[in-house]
């Protein structure tokens, strides 16, 4: 019994010890490392980003000059046509019966002009009939070529090169000069035109931004834009700024751009939607990256690192983004260290590990590889 006791005892001893010895071997955490960051002033780009309507350089609408029923569609939606090309076909048969009594009048009025002549000639007859009768027969030509024309009004072309829209009427519809719907709308796509508006305010940015003593010359002096397409992603050809109303609109406060891209591969399409993105050149930015930035409770604010690497959050002012950075206007000054990544495992005066980021040692590192391989 005595040597079980004992036994314990020095298991018990034991086992102090070795608890003991765990946490004399413990380290000590120290402070950790983060990616930092120095502030430098530099040129950058933003986008101004406006909400645009798309049309076609020409969306002519094809109306009929007569009444009559469509006897022919010679296009379909959607397909491409050349200037001249048929496209509709009235039928004519009461047209041609009234082009055929016209064509009667005139050929009457014509003999009654040849009977007269003569009989003037002669003095038989005075003159004011003959004068009476040829006036008769200019009335009739007119009333005959006017039924011709209406006749000709009945093969409809397109007026310009473009993409066919709906067909709302079809073969056999009764159509007039006076409905409401066109046939349809023919739409010169090869070069786009986008539609957009800036408010008062943005006016005036856009004309003291731009050089040029008169509006023309400011929009000739803007850089090209982009077309940022539904689906997000960036039309591959760039425009430019072609026009702009000289006057804002009272009810809306705004004042209409137009900005034309080419369209060669008829891609963008009349009636469609995008957003312009009309580039800025920013002179000496403050630029940080997005996920330095932490949003609390509406404020934006960044950790910058103190000398003895103690970090202090600060609230900033941000303008706008410039690719994956914001521009901030206040709360940072060229030299000022940040942290650009962790940030929301941080609080003040807490100390850290300065190291600088990945994206900024790998050209130094790439740099040195090069010149191991040369030796």
């Amino acid at each position: 019994m005595r040597n079980k006791s004992f036994l314990g005892a020095v298991a018990a001893m034991l086992m102090v010890t070795a608890c003991g010895k765990k946490q004399e071997q413990a380290p000590q955490m120290g402070p950790m490392p983060f990616p930092v960051q120095t502030i430098s002033q530099q040129d950058a780009v933003i986008y101004e980003e406006y909400t645009a309507n798309l049309e076609g350089q020409q969306n002519v609408e094809i109306r009929p000059k007569v009444t009559g029923f469509i006897q022919k569609v010679y296009v379909d939606e959607g397909q491409e046509v050349k200037k001249g090309q048929l496209l509709f076909k009235l039928e004519t048969q009461t047209l041609s019966q009234d082009a055929a009594a016209a064509k009667a009048n005139v050929d009457a009025a014509q003999v009654e002009v040849d009977r007269l002549k003569p009989l003037v000639d002669r003095k038989i007859i005075s003159n004011v009939q003959l004068e009476t009768a040829k006036a008769k027969l200019a009335q009739a030509q007119a009333s005959y070529s006017s039924v011709a024309a209406n006749i000709g009004y009945a093969t409809i072309t397109s007026p310009v090169n473009g993409v066919v829209g709906g067909l709302p009427y079809k073969e056999g519809s009764l159509v007039s000069a006076t409905m409401q719907d066109p046939l349809t709308t023919v739409a010169d796509t090869k070069i786009m035109r986008a539609y957009f508006t800036m408010n008062e305010k943005q006016m005036l940015d856009f004309t003291r931004e731009f050089e040029g003593n008169s509006l023309a010359k400011k929009i000739a002096n803007t850089p090209d834009v982009n077309l940022l397409l539904i689906d997000g992603s960036v039309y591959e050809e760039k425009g430019r700024i072609r026009t702009v109303n000289g006057l804002i609109n009272p009810q809306t406060g705004t004042t209409e751009f137009r900005a034309e891209f080419p369209n060669p591969q008829s891609i963008l399409r009349s009636g469609s939607s995008g957003v312009v993105q009309l580039p800025i050149q920013k002179k000496n930015a403050i630029l940080v990256p997005q996920n330095a930035v932490m949003d609390m409770q509406g404020k934006q604010m960044i950790y910058i690192v103190n000398k003895d690497n103690t970090v202090k959050s600060t609230i900033i002012q941000v303008a706008t983004t410039s690719g994956l950075n914001y521009i901030v206007t206040e709360g940072l000054n060229p030299g000022d260290v940040i942290v650009v990544e962790g940030a929301t495992k941080l609080r003040d005066g807490q100390q850290i590990v300065p190291q600088s980021k990945k994206e900024d040692a790998a050209p130094a590192q790439a740099a040195d590889t090069a010149a191991s391989a040369k030796k």
